[in-house]
């Protein structure tokens, strides 16, 4: 039996995964599965987008190999929407690059940035490529706790603080995978301060910028003086226009860790499929709407299902964005942690959801539920929740 490789015995199970395998598993038995587990848009991808992509399918050319940093049509089309968006400019050559969603571009940029050893301000719990992209790299995340009504700015203070060696970067992700926290202009300028004073780059995650139930985009980085000076932000269009399947993101910002991305890309991936890629860029230029109609679809599955939750006798703090809930685990299953919980709650009550342990040790005691459900199943699975907590 060959030895274990050192990356692999650096990460812990994918507790993801393993929620995913007992879905499956009662799925293959015939259950029903009231499905809240992963992040995964339901509704359908702009018709714009569709049209572009059936225009472009047949065109010679794109069975070929797609340069590593993406076309330049998408480059350009996310300097026009920040552009359009926060009054911001960048240059489509030199400070911007396609992903293949935002997950590959984070994950190869962390491998470009740290090296053995290098501490790395991480949210805790956060998006698991946040925390084990820096492990991957050979990197030491130093968690920063994350949740709805923290002082964020003052959670990154204390971690820096507390770093075993002086922190090499930060990263930022708001509003957040898992916890639907959500953050102001002001905290963004004094990360970027900080970030100035004590020679930090700074990775923003701006995933869910158009979901944010105020009805607003969120802030950017850019936002903030000098941003550009230290700092990179990655969108994507899998949540704001349902295309996650595309794969299909982007890094804007500081032109020399733009450039490390892009050269670690040219070592490791080619670009996307060139129909996506312009499909990509005909939903960032011509279809606001779709955004708008997805935010006010997750404001409301969020409504409808904080309000059966709390009828089930589970009451859940609302949402302020995201498409998600971060509920605390109910008092009476709090020994059976958030995977023993997650587990009973598929095997009994035939929902899934996420443990938030999967998300890092910060989000122990909770589960996520993803609003990927429609009313009718999300109010049916909570009558069966319900009928699981009074068992």
């Amino acid at each position: 039996m060959p030895r274990q490789s050192y990356r692999l015995s650096q990460l812990p199970p994918y507790v993801l995964a393993r929620v995913d395998e007992l879905k499956t598993k009662l799925r293959a038995e015939g259950r029903d599965i009231f499905d809240f587990g992963l992040g995964n848009p339901d509704g359908a991808s702009p018709a714009a987008a569709v049209a572009r992509l059936n225009a472009e399918m047949g065109k010679s050319g794109f069975q070929r190999y797609m340069p590593s940093k993406g076309l330049a049509e998408p480059r350009r089309a996310i300097c026009d929407w920040y552009q359009r968006r926060y009054g911001v400019s960048f240059d489509p050559e030199k400070e911007a690059v396609v992903t293949i969603g935002s997950k590959e571009g984070l994950a190869h940029l962390l491998l470009a940035l740290v090296g053995p050893g290098d501490c790395v301000l991480s949210p805790d719990p956060g998006y698991p490529i946040h925390r084990y992209g820096v492990v991957i790299a050979g990197g030491e995340p130093v968690s920063v706790p994350v949740g709805p009504g923290r002082d964020h700015f003052g959670d990154i203070k204390d971690a820096f603080a507390r770093s075993p060696r002086k922190p090499k970067g930060l990263i930022v992700n708001f509003p957040h995978n898992p916890t639907a926290a959500v953050a102001d202009a002001a905290f963004y300028r004094n990360v970027v301060e900080l970030a100035l004073r004590e020679d930090l780059w700074v990775i923003s995650d701006l995933a869910y910028s158009d979901l944010c139930f105020d009805d607003r985009p969120a802030p950017s980085i850019f936002a903030a003086p000098r941003a550009r000076d230290v700092a990179v932000e990655f969108f994507t269009v899998s949540k704001s226009y349902s295309m996650p399947g595309w794969r299909v993101g982007f890094c804007v910002g500081n032109a020399e860790i733009v450039g490390g991305l892009t050269t670690m890309k040219g070592y490791l991936d080619y670009g996307s499929f060139g129909p996506t890629q312009l499909a990509a860029a005909t939903a960032l230029g011509n279809c606001d709407a779709d955004a708008v109609a997805n935010r006010a679809l997750y404001k409301h599955r969020a409504a409808v299902l904080v309000s059966a939750l709390t009828e089930a006798g589970w009451p859940v703090t609302p949402p302020d964005g995201t498409m998600f809930v971060w509920a605390p685990i109910p008092a009476r299953y709090a020994a059976l942690g958030a995977v023993g919980f997650a587990a009973e709650l598929l095997n009994q009550a035939g929902v899934a959801v996420a443990p938030g342990v999967g998300f890092g040790p910060g989000g122990e005691g909770f589960v996520r539920f993803s609003l990927v459900e429609p009313d009718d199943r999300a109010r049916r699975a909570c009558v069966q929740i319900g009928a699981f907590l009074k068992a």
